[in-house]
């Protein structure tokens, strides 16, 4: 798959889970949290921009930081690069 059309979907990806986590902050039946995370990480792979604005808000925090590195990493290795 061409790296332009994988980071396309994974960016489109990243916005439908931000939306659905913005949505179940709202409404109780939907984990509002989780899609918020998996969305900002979806996010972080396929733009550089938006994992610096992450990285930059839990450095202080080193456990979400190192976590949140490692499921990048992970994603990253089962999608493959895309940057």
């Amino acid at each position: 798959m061409p790296r332009e059309l994988k980071r396309t979907l994974i960016l489109i990806a990243g916005t439908i889970f931000l939306i659905l986590g913005l949505l179940g902050l709202a409404v109780p039946i939907l984990q509002g949290a989780l899609f918020l995370i998996i969305g900002l990480i979806l996010l972080s792979v396929a733009s550089k921009k938006m994992r610096r604005w992450i990285e930059s808000r839990t450095r202080p925090y080193p456990k979400i930081y190192t976590a949140g590195r490692k499921i990048e990493k992970w994603i990253t290795n089962l999608i493959g690069p895309v940057d």
